[in-house]
């Protein structure tokens, strides 16, 4: 009975270490790397555009190097939920076999897949946004087993940035799914500051473009900042990342219209950063 009891107890302690060490796991121990199709492609993505891009990380290497990540970016769904279920719903024409099919490819390729949406009410491109649906929208990305959440801010007035992004962090915890959740909050209400209790990365700016240093002059409108305006604006954000939690300067323009050198400076700032890439 003696040695029944101390077997029971020694059981329920380990399971207790095990939960707790699950619950402390650290989603993004380095800087998450990988590929995002915005700033080459916007809306104009498919399926085929993804499984290629996953064969490519294979046999070029890249996966070896440690890039990881495929993610998808605005414009993978369709313009209304469902009528019924009130679900987000992949564009058809765009991927006709469906996220989960998409998602169980890129891993088949020991790759992590990741989608995009907005804490608003809309995506920046007009798509629908998360704001009422954080719980279901989570649920949903754990059925398909998204690896990876971007969650941009366009269309949230009158939101607070802490709170809708506390909300969606929440959800996705309570799938029980580890997913690595990308604050994409521009930096404007600070995210260093509080991104750590909500996710794994933080924007510490407004976009980036495909621009090494912008000539301001009669520049009347809106646009999005060159390399060398966002180096500047990380210059005391430092303390702020570390193994789990890290800054985040936009997706890199390497290879999309600048010249050799400025890439190279580009990249090499970014890695400087610990910067995702």
């Amino acid at each position: 009975m003696h040695k029944q009891k101390t077997i029971l107890s020694l059981t329920i302690l380990l399971c207790s270490f095990f939960a707790q060490a699950q619950k402390s796991e650290i989603l993004a121990p380095t800087p998450p790397m990988g590929w995002n199709s915005w700033n080459t492609f916007q809306t104009n993505i498919d399926e085929n555009l993804v499984k290629q891009t996953a064969d490519l990380f294979v046999s070029t290497g890249m996966k070896d190097a440690g890039y990881t990540y495929i993610v998808l970016d605005d414009g993978w769904m369709t313009m209304e939920r469902d009528a019924t279920t009130g679900d987000l719903v992949a564009d058809p024409k765009k991927f006709p076999h469906g996220m989960k099919a998409l998602s169980d490819y890129v891993h088949s390729k020991g790759l992590k897949f990741g989608l995009y949406n907005c804490a608003g009410t809309k995506t920046c491109a007009g798509y629908p946004g998360t704001r009422g649906y954080e719980y279901q929208d989570a649920r949903l990305y754990a059925s398909w087993d998204i690896d990876y959440l971007k969650f941009d801010w366009c269309n949230s007035e009158g939101q607070n940035a802490k709170e809708s992004y506390m909300t969606m962090s929440k959800a996705l915890k309570k799938t029980g799914r580890p997913i690595v959740f990308s604050l994409c909050e521009w930096g404007t209400n600070q995210p260093w500051l509080w991104g750590k209790e909500a996710g794994q990365l933080w924007r510490t700016t407004g976009d980036i473009g495909n621009i090494f240093e912008r000539d301001y002059t009669n520049d009347g409108g809106w646009h999005p900042n060159g390399v060398m305006t966002i180096v500047d604006l990380q210059d005391t954000l430092y303390k702020y990342a570390g193994p789990g939690y890290w800054n985040d300067p936009d997706m890199l323009e390497v290879g999309n219209g600048m010249t050799q050198t400025e890439d190279r400076l580009h990249f090499s700032m970014w890695c400087m950063f610990a910067a995702p890439l």
